[in-house]
């Protein structure tokens, strides 16, 4: 895979977990903005066009909004004086894609006011991003509602880090990468890294200073939707150390050797856990709001 969307241990628990789905449904628009979907997808589908990393961009995006008070557009809030915003919180560095999923908000508004949920156009825009690099589609559930909070402290406690452990990754239930996030790895010599490839990347990760410095998880093919990033793993290519501990002993190398080798069942697997992960703790019926410009609460 070109890029981490969600790490390894998370994609497993959601594969294997069950979750509740509420009152979703996919054809929940169909009377009330029946060109909903259409519209969204022709917003993403610009979107990935003119940035072809915006398609993991917006995956990510879902996902740490579904780990954090459930898939309630939570992530997208902006700083207000009545709430602060989870997007200042360390897991959530480097986290974008905000302004693609208002663009397709905006479209929808211009057809269906006050109808679709920044959450669920969100959790759309992931299904379609995969699409458009070429990655598999999945059935989206929809009726979520928009939350009026936000969690800062549950940001920071439930979404993985970069230098997290196997068994701390899999008790929370997991990208272009910044250079603060791996340069302890690629500078320490360690045995679980291939010492080529960590010269290689800190060509562009100075010992000191770069912090903000971008690197792609996947050099080979960075920008397509594909089973790279566990050949990488096999080979201690694995740029953080959240990545490589996944081929570490532990009960995720399986997996590692199964998806490296097998890219069918890992978009299948990859499917099915994305369309589980959409079910995590949606606001429906009464509760939450529809919000208008999805980053402030009505």
């Amino acid at each position: 895979m070109g890029f981490n969307i969600v790490s390894c241990a998370a994609f497993l628990l959601l594969l294997f977990s069950s979750t509740c789905t509420a009152q979703l449904s996919s054809t929940f628009y169909g009377t009330t903005c029946p060109n909903a979907l259409s519209t969204i997808r022709t917003s993403i589908r610009q979107a990935v066009s003119a940035e072809r990393r915006m398609a993991a961009s917006l995956i990510r995006l879902h996902f740490h909004d579904c780990f954090v008070q459930g898939c309630d557009g939570s992530v997208l809030l902006e700083d207000s004086s009545s709430l602060t915003s989870e997007r200042s919180a360390l897991p959530n560095l480097g986290v974008r894609g905000f302004g693609a999923v208002q663009n397709a908000k905006t479209e929808v508004e211009k057809i269906c006011p006050g109808v679709v949920s920044c959450a669920d156009i969100l959790a759309v825009a992931a299904r379609d991003a995969s699409v458009a690099v070429g990655g598999p589609s999945w059935t989206v559930k929809l009726g979520r509602r928009d939350s009026t909070t936000a969690s800062l402290s549950g940001a920071q406690s439930d979404l993985p880090l970069a230098g997290e452990d196997l068994n701390t990754l899999l008790g929370k239930f997991s990208r272009k990468a910044q250079c603060v996030t791996f340069r302890t790895r690629i500078y320490n010599n360690a045995s679980d890294i291939d010492a080529n490839f960590a010269r290689t990347r800190q060509r562009n990760c100075p010992a000191t200073g770069g912090n903000g410095n971008l690197a792609p998880l996947d050099l080979v093919t960075p920008n397509s939707f594909d089973n790279n990033y566990y050949k990488n793993l096999l080979q201690k290519k694995g740029l953080l150390a959240s990545d490589q501990v996944l081929l570490s002993g532990g009960s995720t190398d399986a997996f590692v050797n199964q998806y490296s080798q097998n890219t069918a069942t890992f978009r299948s697997d990859f499917a099915v856990a994305m369309a589980k992960m959409g079910d995590i703790g949606p606001l429906t019926g009464s509760a939450g709001q529809i919000r208008r410009i999805c980053s402030a609460v009505n």
